[in-house]
This record gives C-alpha cells, sequence and structure tokens, in this order.
C-alpha cells in the first residue's frame, strides 16, 4: 500500500489532518510528521528531523502543507529511495512576500511582541478560513495552536520570511501536484506561478477552498490528491 507522508503547516501537530485523513478513506497508508511544540527549530533542522521519520521501505508520497512546503520540496529534491510523488499544498518555495524581505528584523521584534498564539479568533478565522469557518474548525485549530508555544510559531513565522528553495525544487524529479486555495488569504496565487515556473511540470489543482483547505474541503482534497496518486500505485521506487 502507497504511504502518504503528511509534513504540517506552522503548528507543527498532525491533529488538523484528521478530516483530510478521514476522507482518504483508507486508501493509503498514512504517516504524520509531528514538530517539537517547544523547541524553536529552523527550516534546517526541521528538515533533518522530517527525513529520519520517513518510512524505510515501499513507496511514499510527501504530502507538505503551509509552513512544510519548503521542507518536502527539499526532501524531494534529494531523491530519497522510495519517493515516488510530492504533494504541495497552499504553500510556496520562498517568501511569499518578498516586498517584507528588508523588515525580517523588524518582523522579528514584532513577533516578539504579539504572539502569533494570542491573535483573536475573528483575526483567524479571516486569514485561515474566511466563510468556510465552522466552529469545529475554530475549535480544532485553537486546540492545535496550543500545544505549541508562541516563541516557537514566531520562530517559524520568521523562517518563513528567509526560506527560498526554488533551486532544489528544479532538481525534484518526481510528479508534482500543487493544491491552490481559491480563497487563500495568507499565500498569495503568485507563489503557485513561481513554483510552476521553476517546474512546468507541476500539476496545479484549484479548489474552491480557504488556506486551510484540507480542513474545510477534506473531501475535495483527497479526491484531487487520490486522482493523483492512481498513476503513482505501482511506480516503482528508485
Amino acid at each position: 500500500m502507497l504511504t502518504i507522508v503528511l509534513l504540517p503547516g506552522m503548528d507543527g501537530t498532525a491533529s488538523l489532518f484528521a478530516p483530510f485523513v478521514a476522507a482518504l478513506g483508507g486508501r493509503y497508508s498514512v504517516k504524520h510528521i509531528v514538530y517539537p511544540g517547544g523547541q524553536a527549530l529552523g527550516y534546517a533542522e526541521l528538515e533533518s528531523l522530517a527525513r529520519k521519520a520517513l518510512p524505510t521501505r515501499g513507496r511514499y508520497v510527501l504530502l507538505g502543507e503551509s509552513f512544510s512546503g519548503p521542507i518536502a520540496v527539499a526532501i524531494a529534491a534529494s531523491q530519497p529511495r522510495g519517493l515516488v510523488g510530492l504533494v504541495l499544498c497552499a504553500t510556496f518555495v520562498r517568501n511569499p512576500y518578498p516586498v517584507f524581505g528588508p523588515l525580517t528584523p523588524l518582523f522579528g521584534r514584532l513577533t516578539g511582541v504579539l504572539p502569533v498564539k494570542a491573535a483573536p479568533v475573528f483575526a483567524m478565522r479571516h486569514l485561515l478560513l474566511g466563510h468556510f469557518a465552522t466552529q469545529h474548525l475554530i475549535t480544532s485549530l485553537r486546540r492545535a495552536l496550543s500545544q505549541v508555544s508562541a516563541p516557537v510559531l514566531q520562530a517559524r513565522a520568521r523562517a518563513v520570511m528567509t526560506v527560498d528553495v526554488s533551486a532544489q525544487l528544479a532538481a525534484v524529479r518526481v510528479p508534482v501536484l500543487y493544491l491552490q486555495a481559491q480563497h487563500d488569504r495568507v499565500v498569495p496565487h503568485t507563489a503557485a506561478e513561481t513554483i510552476v515556473k521553476s517546474l512546468p511540470s507541476v500539476q496545479v489543482v484549484q479548489l474552491d477552498a480557504p488556506h486551510l483547505l484540507l480542513q474545510a474541503v477534506p473531501g475535495a482534497a483527497a479526491q484531487a490528491v487520490h486522482a493523483f496518486l492512481q498513476p503513482l500505485q505501482t511506480k516503482p521506487s528508485k
């Protein structure tokens, strides 16, 4: 059975994947990568952690959600044994807002004063869920964030400002699917355009969804992933 390795968004937990995993209907083996909620690790350190948790046998696909997109790309570019596909979900390969690059030091100071996890409910709902918000999704999001310290969330937000794996993306040799949220208020559409420019073979599927598309429209997301994975079910791994 093909394994889907799930790399989480900025919360770093596995809990928010529950609706998507349920929508997959048991058609795949699923492995969750979880990031430490009390350690402020950078992209390089989180990538190392993820690599150590990859399946050691059989075929698998990486799914990098939001914050974890650069990690999934970096791993896929190294062509690890067993990898047959890559799914990028509402994510980026470099700072999606490069105009703010020179303000990174200031951004770092501000995030130290304004804890990410203390953001009002209406702000999180507007940015991450929009009109797709339900009380269940909001509760799930707050529960996930409660497992992560404010300094860790701040460190991850700062890391996004300087990450750039666009060169590694060009080295990816497995099929790639990009799930794009049509109502994404966090990652702009230009992020997908940058990815396609670096790797024209990327298959882009747009979903009527907010940034948290795996949570808001798990059925549609699972259907898109399943259609992408069908040809890979029997593809031999290296």
